[in-house]
């Protein structure tokens, strides 16, 4: 089971933490490729950890469907499946749309500013095909809504699907297009006028919008 050894540890945190984090990380890049057993004697000693945090990761890592247990025989990398992405992103999609509307009413100047910042990155990104690069900014700039609509369950839910959604763009499922560059600015745009109904929609179809292209890809 090949494992980097150049990984950097985040400082202030926990074992678990820290071993949860990286492990959930190599599962979604693809270093820990889909099907591959994992040993955790192994995992503990690339990360400097003992077995236990590394153990109680896994279950975790089981609990967000990264990982399959078998006690007493093996613990395996889930495979990935593309064809989920039709239901992943309805849910998330709703979290986002309800995000957009409850920040709407009282989203800042200095929040409409760092969301403009963002979208300009993010199209810089998509312009030169850095798509990777594009991801990260896409979710920094759904996050700030998420923030600014101050609900703890809804950050919650859109952080676990999240992930899910980074791992499918590491599989070639998820594609960024610059249609999503003008969506953003739109939303962008209903958020400063506080036009709620209209940022929801809109982020609705942000989100789905990635179904259609996944789905015209097959073809």
């Amino acid at each position: 089971m090949p494992i980097p050894q150049n990984h950097t540890k985040p400082a202030r945190q926990t074992a678990k933490e820290s071993a949860f984090n990286q492990l959930q990380q190599w599962i979604i890049d693809g270093t820990l490729k889909p099907g591959e057993k994992l040993i955790d004697s192994e995992l503990a000693q690339a990360l400097g950890v003992s077995r236990t945090p590394i153990r109680e990761s896994l279950q975790l890592l089981e609990v967000q469907g990264f990982v399959k247990m078998y006690p007493g025989k093996a613990t395996q990398v889930t495979e990935v499946e593309p064809d989920s992405i039709n239901d992943l992103l309805p849910p998330l999609a709703a979290m986002q749309a309800l995000a957009a509307e409850l920040a709407a009413p009282s989203v800042s100047n200095e929040t409409i500013e760092e969301l403009r910042s963002l979208n300009k990155e993010f199209a810089d990104a998509v312009h030169i095909e850095d798509y990777f690069t594009a991801l990260k900014i896409d979710e920094a700039f759904h996050e700030v809504i998420v923030d600014a609509a101050a609900n703890a369950y809804i950050t919650s839910i859109t952080a676990s699907l999240q992930v899910h959604v980074r791992r499918l763009f590491f599989h070639n499922s998820i594609i960024l297009t610059e249609q999503s560059i003008e969506e953003h600015e739109e939303i962008i745009d209903m958020l400063k006028n506080n036009r709620a109904e209209q940022a929801s929609t809109l982020m609705r179809g942000n989100w789905l919008r990635a179904i259609n292209e996944f789905q015209s890809l097959k073809k």
